[in-house]
């Protein structure tokens, strides 16, 4: 499997006790509808499946896992901060009503004063919000998705219409 026929889901943060549990930090929305059976590690580049024989959900965006042929904790120990993923066959069904900020990603950002700023090239969910980053004027530029800013987004045309803090863009093309 490739990391193209793949979602991340999230990441290892840490181990539990020694007899290989870890736990796996979501960054994905919805958490309760993944299957996790069978997860993908991104390891050097290669998307390494591993099985989970025991889950446990927590009640902060995280589980602790048992995974098959890791029982100790330093077979688990090189599992630290790699990236989790599903097959894309296993993400949950959405109804067409339901929109996410992630769904932004190729989305045309303009701002109300500047204009057109350019194409979302990615969307990263951090604890507190999501933040978009676009490319413009040939820099990477980043601003915080949320109800403040945006002004309208047309899911038909793939528009985002947004009103950025004077000077934030300045704070980027500056250097």
């Amino acid at each position: 499997m490739t990391q193209e026929e793949a979602f991340y889901i999230g990441y290892i943060t840490k181990t539990k006790g020694l007899k290989g549990e870890v736990q796996l930090y979501f960054e994905y929305d919805e958490p309760d509808l993944l299957d996790l059976d069978v997860v993908f590690a991104d390891i050097n580049g290669k998307m390494v499946p591993f099985f989970v024989s025991a889950c446990k959900m927590q009640p902060n965006n995280t589980c602790n896992i048992y995974f098959d042929d890791i029982d100790h904790i330093d077979k688990a120990q090189p599992l630290l901060r790699k990236k989790i993923y599903l097959p894309l066959t296993k993400m949950p069904d959405r109804s067409d009503d339901d929109f996410h900020y992630n769904d932004l990603k190729g989305f045309i950002v303009s701002d109300e004063t500047i204009g057109e700023l350019g194409e979302i090239i990615e969307v990263n969910e951090y604890p507190q919000q999501f933040v978009a980053t676009v490319s413009y004027q040939n820099k990477e530029i980043m601003f915080p998705l949320n109800d403040d800013m945006i002004i309208e987004i047309d899911e038909d045309e793939g528009t985002l219409l947004v009103d950025l803090p004077d000077g934030l863009l300045d704070i980027y093309l500056s250097n």
